[in-house]
């Protein structure tokens, strides 16, 4: 284990740089808008579309993906998606148009949805019982770490009006990722369903001791031994309450507000009185609490249970927002004081987010599904999210146009508290269990549960 510690450290790594360029494509568009106006024409509506046209190619990309990482593999999926990826920067970087812009922020979208789906199920196949919550959390962390590199590009280039650099520097990441493919081994589940024993234990002995090893290739043997097709476990009646708390539970992590925060803090800002410059560098300090929170949360995230800390977060993204609406109904946005307090409120929403709902969402969508259709019911649970995402995107600048953005966090609010009864109501714990005992746990609960209403 500790002569293979820096190979298992950078495999960990490239798995998760999808997570990244999902972050950098998402809220680079935060500050590029600022300038993209000044060269091509926007109104409120065209603005939300070619933020929300991402979320879109999003949709498509992560409801192919998962049937598709099913059938090829992750690794030969990961390695097409960071040429999307590539394709869609460049489109961008050299758009003339509002159209050009649309086609290449939904190119993008095909490889994060397609990122979205197959990155947590990789980093959670890939890892042991004991650190999967840790390491399934590096998809977060390199979430919040290419949203805060979108934010330092942004803020680099926001004297120059560059914004055609903020969104072009998005090909240097997906290079990497293509080239480090290459690196990376396949997830030892695919392997064994598909190609052999042999090399399914050759992957695990890279992060995995002996006797791991022995006990989930057993466990996993169990599993694949029930002679359903992906087709048949995705329609089966056991599976569908677990897949509708895995699309709700997505969804949820989108319109709670957090990409409302993500895609327009520096309109937010502007709006509040702050100049263009400092309202991109009050997204980097934003950006700053997001990696650092993050980096926290991977810390503890096998320690305390799932449920426990979605609780918490949602009860400090509420308190945040209450505050917020209530300072700036009785200060106002227009002096500095009012400025600040959203950077505040807003900073302080971004904290809890992130050591909560952020990473954890990303742990327990795969723990959630069954080995035989890990891949494919991850890619609808995100196509949710990517619903949630574009609907967040298309409606938040319309909605601040015709009411007060205090009001428009009020609402996002409320969401939040449906969203803490979600979490207490029907949400499973999966912390300290395999994932094949997850799975037998949940086809046992949810099977018995359908008996009892036939009878």
């Amino acid at each position: 284990m500790e002569a293979s510690n820096y190979r298992t450290k950078l495999i960990f790594f490239l798995g998760a740089l999808g997570g990244l360029l999902y972050g950098y494509d998402t809220g680079v568009i935060s500050g590029a808008l600022l300038f993209i106006k000044n060269d091509i024409p926007l109104t409120h509506i065209t603005e939300g579309l070619v933020v929300s046209s991402m979320l879109v190619g999003a949709i498509f990309g992560s409801g192919a993906s998962g049937p598709l990482s099913d059938k090829l593999g992750r690794r030969k999926l990961v390695f097409i998606i960071s040429i999307v990826f590539i394709i869609g920067a460049l489109i961008l970087s050299f758009a003339q148009s509002m159209i050009v812009l649309v086609i290449g922020r939904f190119i993008i979208g095909l490889a994060v949805g397609g990122s979205t789906a197959i990155v947590p199920v990789y980093l959670s196949e890939m890892a042991p019982t004991d650190t999967r919550g840790s390491l399934s959390s590096l998809n977060q962390l390199m979430i919040t770490i290419g949203i805060l590199a979108s934010y330092l590009v942004n803020y680099a280039f926001a004297d120059m009006e560059a914004w055609r650099w903020m969104v072009g520097l998005a090909v240097v990441p997906s290079v990497i990722l293509m080239i480090g493919v290459y690196f990376m081994p396949e997830s030892p589940r695919w392997l064994l369903e598909h190609k052999s024993e042999k090399a399914a234990r050759k992957v695990m002995a890279i992060t995995r001791k002996q006797g791991e090893i022995d006990k989930e290739i057993d466990e996993m043997k169990e599993i694949i031994h029930i002679s359903e097709s992906t087709w048949t476990v995705l329609k089966s009646i056991w599976l569908r309450p677990v897949l509708v708390i895995g699309c709700i539970f997505a969804l949820l992590q989108q319109i709670i507000g957090i990409n409302a925060i993500i895609y327009y803090a520096p309109t937010i800002f502007s709006q509040a009185g702050l100049g263009d410059a400092t309202a991109i560098l009050g997204t980097v300090g934003i950006g700053s609490v997001n990696v650092i929170v993050t980096i926290f949360a991977i810390m503890i995230m096998d320690k305390i249970d799932r449920k426990k800390l979605l609780i918490t977060g949602n009860i400090g993204m509420v308190s945040s927002l209450l505050i917020m609406a209530t300072l700036v109904w009785t200060i106002g946005l227009d002096s500095t004081v009012g400025a600040w307090i959203i950077v505040a409120c807003l900073t302080m929403f971004i904290v809890f987010f992130a050591f909560t709902w952020g990473p954890i969402l990303w742990i327990v969508l795969p723990e959630l599904f069954p080995m035989r259709a890990r891949g494919a019911a991850t890619g609808i649970a995100t196509l949710s999210l990517s619903i949630g995402s574009l609907l967040v995107a298309q409606f938040f600048p319309m909605l601040t146009s015709v009411m007060g953005i205090e009001q428009v966090f009020l609402i996002f609010a409320v969401i939040g508290i449906f969203a803490m009864i979600f979490v207490i109501k029907y949400l499973p714990e999966t912390r300290g269990r395999s994932l094949e005992e997850i799975e037998v746990d949940l086809r046992n609960r949810t099977s018995s549960v359908a008996l009892s209403k036939i009878d």
